[in-house]
């Protein structure tokens, strides 16, 4: 069986599976039972510094979007950090720790941006024993009004001092929670790394509004009438965080910079993807929420048995697969064509995927009258969409025209060599175009 052991910066678990900072790290309790469960780290939900608690609305604090058959999708929240007194989580935390020594425990902060707040929460969190510190510089509502947050994070110069001050007044690992809410999320992470962090975590919550109730006209949830935006989390922001992910660990200046992986991981299929594009562990939130702590028993199992499969030892042999196969638009082989292909043996005649092609694709594909549904190669560009909205797995295909075929379509013999939009006669900036 395939040890999941992680080291992450120095930092070891007995899996890369940890929860993230948010309500299900909010307590003693939740961790305990969390690590009971089998999660091999948590981020203990964001502390801010010494005074009056933060305070929370006491109304709904979610919003949510579904799939048709009401599988929750994204959840947005309007919750701010710890409402907690600061020294009750470090209390709980210093007991969390000596109990679960072999579990990974992180701090995740957020105080003002200036030195001494950040020295003297810095101060506090170390006598818990935890292992490091996560700068929380991602959270886009509520927090970010008052300078923090994402405020922060939108800010490379401030992203950057702030981690300056963390490792000079601390020997804790340095992990520095990166906003999505940004043009390009490499300059934060640069500024992270320049500053001297171990390691960025990415994505946290995306600035958002779920719904408007249309009786009261109001943003959801909805609080006395009005609504807010919040940070929007969930299986709908994966395509999202493995984008922000893979950017940074495919950009030469980030080379090495490790990246714990967050958005939307539901399946140990979700944290493999994530790895593969580079993240040395994952945290989770939102699955946690829908389904509870016991969900980590899968994504152990299923990671494990895929490691298994694949003749993976170590989650190090995972970690960072898939980036040199990621490219730009402008590298792919135009001379790589395919078609999609009909399996009719599996084919349950809905003609989805003819109403698809033909109102809004090319009209490649023919219905008969009895609806039998078929290619029509010559007008088939292998734009794939056929294939995503048939609702039976590999029912429709994608196959490779080999080299010295005739693409019906264009009429031009496919080739065996590589070429791209680089050196293509079309482009206005290739010798062939002048």
């Amino acid at each position: 069986m395939a040890d999941l052991t992680t080291n992450f910066i120095g930092i070891t678990s007995p899996n890369p599976f940890w929860l993230a900072s948010a309500p299900p790290t909010d307590k003693e309790y939740n961790v305990r039972r969390a690590f009971e469960a089998g999660w091999g780290g948590v981020v203990w939900k964001t502390l801010g510094e010494e005074g009056p608690p933060v305070v929370n609305v006491n109304g709904p604090r979610y919003g949510a979007i579904w799939g048709a058959d009401r599988r929750l999708l994204g959840l947005n929240n309007i919750e701010l950090i710890t409402d907690r007194p600061l020294q009750t989580n470090l209390d709980e935390m210093t007991r969390v720790k000596k109990d679960y020594p072999d579990r990974a425990l992180i701090a995740s902060l957020m105080v003002p941006v200036n030195e001494d707040s950040w020295k003297s929460i810095l101060d506090r969190v170390l006598e818990t024993g935890c292992d490091g510190v996560e700068l929380n510089f991602g959270c886009p509502h509520g927090m970010s009004e008052r300078g923090m947050g994402s405020a922060v994070g939108q800010v490379p110069e401030y992203v950057g001092q702030v981690t300056e001050w963390c490792k000079k007044h601390s020997d804790l690992p340095v992990i520095v929670k990166l906003t999505p809410n940004i043009t390009d999320v490499r300059k934060p992470a640069q500024a992270a790394k320049d500053g001297g962090a171990d390691a960025v975590s990415l994505i946290n919550t995306i600035n958002s509004i779920t719904s408007v109730n249309l009786d009261s006209f109001a943003p959801e949830p909805t609080i006395d009438g009005k609504g807010a935006h919040g940070g929007y989390c969930g299986p709908a922001v994966k395509p999202i965080a493995l984008n922000m992910v893979a950017e940074i660990a495919r950009t030469p200046s980030l080379a090495g910079l490790p990246i714990s992986g967050i958005g939307g991981i539901t399946t140990w299929r979700d944290a493999a993807e994530f790895m593969s594009l580079g993240a040395g562990n994952v945290q989770v939130c939102t699955a946690a929420m829908t389904y509870g702590f016991k969900i980590v028993q899968e994504m152990i199992s299923g990671l494990s048995q895929f490691m298994d499969e694949k003749g993976f030892t170590s989650t190090d042999e995972l970690v960072g697969r898939a980036v040199p196969n990621l490219s730009d638009w402008q590298h792919l082989n135009l001379n790589y064509v395919t078609k999609a292909r009909i399996d009719q043996d599996l084919c349950i005649k809905c003609g989805r995927c003819y109403a698809a092609c033909e109102d809004t694709s090319h009209q490649a594909i023919s219905m008969s009258l009895d609806r039998t549904f078929e290619v029509i190669d010559a007008e088939c560009v292998a734009c794939n969409l056929c294939v995503n909205v048939c609702p039976v797995e590999n029912c429709i295909t994608m196959e490779e025209l080999a080299a010295g075929t005739t693409d019906p379509r264009t009429g031009k013999t496919v080739q065996d060599d590589y070429a791209n939009w680089t050196t293509h006669p079309n482009n206005p900036g290739t010798c062939a175009a002048e």
